[in-house]
């Protein structure tokens, strides 16, 4: 199996993907908490829930990328696309990388334009957690 460093447009589709999975996932939830919470007459709730959906919404998303990240190197979006997350000197991704790499792509997304000058394709999150993401070519 050969490796090559993942392209920026590869990246963005897989990032796209997963956030919308997870803003579906999470709507779906949030719409049902609401039906739940009008037909108890539970408006404060409603209001509550609403008012969180920007604030958890991020949260779930770092969440997310690393818990696909530690335990398969990859989200479902990655493996669809054939890429995966490693460690710049070994092939295993450390959870404290993943939580790091996770946080910082959250937190600051703008610094993912810092792939397309890289030299290995690794964005701020990358040199942060020192990851690379790489194309699985089979």
């Amino acid at each position: 199996m050969s490796r090559e460093y993942a392209g920026p447009v590869s990246r963005t589709i897989a990032y796209v993907l997963d956030a919308v999975i997870v803003a579906v996932l999470f709507t779906g939830a949030i719409a049902v908490a609401g039906v739940i919470a009008t037909v108890l007459g539970v408006q404060e709730l409603t209001r509550a829930v609403a008012s969180g959906y920007l604030l958890v919404l991020p949260t779930l998303l770092a969440c997310y990328h690393a818990l696909f990240w530690a335990l398969a190197g990859r989200t479902p979006a990655m493996a669809l696309l054939g890429l995966r997350v490693v460690a710049v000197r070994s092939a295993h991704l450390s959870w404290p990388s993943a939580v790091v790499r996770a946080v910082v792509l959250t937190c600051f997304p703008i610094g993912a334009v810092w792939a397309l000058v890289d030299r290995r394709r690794q964005a701020v999150h990358d040199k942060l957690a020192r990851t690379v993401m790489i194309r699985v070519v089979r």
